[in-house]
């Protein structure tokens, strides 16, 4: 296709400033590199704190988000594992820059982190799955002080963990979907989540097989859990990651256990238990080549069923519609799906 010089982008004009939909330059991809146009964008809760805090952005104006999923229009120079038309979904890593950001209507990516859409799922499902799947397998797979260590499926670890508990907190979040889902391929037996009752058919289709619920006051997580096994707890993730959540998820943790959080450490590890900072940014030195695996399979998981997308709820209005979207993750009304919205219906 013929790539335009122009394109619409969702703006945030300044530190704590307000967004706006404008105009910014089709970016034109180097070495290592393609050009997408962004047929999804997806929502992260991280979205709306970029401009409430003041955080991860220095330079004006700025476009933001990560979650995408389109169609290939050119490729840079040297690339030969992917073409025009081919229909991807990546991470995109706005800290590089505007040019590799997902609230536009066409963004640079990174060959290797990039990966093919499977014929059974849409562009607005595979624009929910790269920022959670990436937190989600990092922090289960990667090494200490990176993750908890657990084998790789694909490395030996396939079911290799059943009759050992898992613990997540925070179940029908998007990250807490999909490690559970990790966590069943891995074999772990029982998986136990914290939810709201609502969810529990969901989530049980998704692996979990006893879930807690999300309401109870957590000083009684520890009688709940010895109500479904009497195994040690050693590893939990805890995808709230709240200080209440993550002083809760130590408790359980069985001497020799592990916690991995996604938000900055309320807690600090100890003799006998590890706690472990999850990173799911890929342009960290120790994620770069570990993402690598990931991305290898992650178009055939998700076309064999073991890796399924959360449910969407699509935004109106391409990118303006966006805003609204922020203001719902920010007042907590969204819940077990993720937002998506269509950058090319963009007004």
């Amino acid at each position: 296709m013929i790539v335009p010089s122009i394109q619409k982008a969702l703006l945030l004009k300044s530190k704590f400033g307000e967004f706006s939909v404008d105009e910014r330059p089709v970016p034109r991809p180097g070495p290592e590199q393609i050009l997408v146009k962004i047929k999804s964008a997806g929502l992260n809760p991280v979205d709306w704190k970029v401009q409430k805090y003041g955080v991860f952005v220095d330079k004006f104006p700025a476009v933001i988000g990560s979650d995408i999923a389109g169609d290939i229009v050119a490729v840079g120079p040297g690339v030969k594992q992917w073409a025009e038309g081919d229909k991807v979904f990546l991470q995109g890593i706005y800290r590089d820059g505007s040019n590799y950001a997902a609230f536009q209507q066409f963004v640079i990516g990174k060959c290797s982190l990039t990966a093919k859409i499977p014929e059974n799922i849409s562009y607005d499902e595979a624009a929910v799955i790269p920022v959670g799947i990436a937190c989600s397998f990092i922090g289960l797979y990667h090494e200490h002080p990176h993750g908890l260590g657990i084998t790789h499926p694909k490395k030996g670890g396939q079911g290799k963990y059943t009759g050992i508990p898992f613990l997540v907190l925070g179940g029908s979040t998007s990250v807490g979907q999909l490690v559970i889902q990790l966590a069943k391929f891995s074999g772990f037996s029982p998986i136990i989540t914290t939810a709201s009752p609502k969810h529990n058919g969901l989530l049980k289709s998704l692996g979990a097989t006893d879930i807690i619920d999300r309401n109870i006051p957590l000083s009684s997580l520890p009688d709940e859990i010895n109500k479904i096994t009497d195994m040690p707890i050693k590893l939990v993730f805890d995808t709230v990651s709240i200080a209440d959540t993550q002083k809760a998820g130590f408790r359980v943790l069985a001497p020799g256990g592990k916690i991995a959080v996604n938000q900055q450490p309320a807690i600090e590890s100890t003799e006998d238990k590890d706690v472990i900072f999850v990173m799911g940014v890929p342009n960290l030195p120790h994620n770069v080549e570990f993402l690598k695996d990931l991305y290898n399979v992650l178009t055939e998981w998700l076309r064999e069923g073991i890796v399924k997308p959360n449910k969407v709820d699509i935004l109106p209005g391409g990118l303006s519609g966006i805003i609204h979207g922020l203001e719902r993750l920010e007042n907590g009304q969204v819940s077990a799906e993720k937002l998506v919205a269509r950058p090319q219906e963009t007004i």
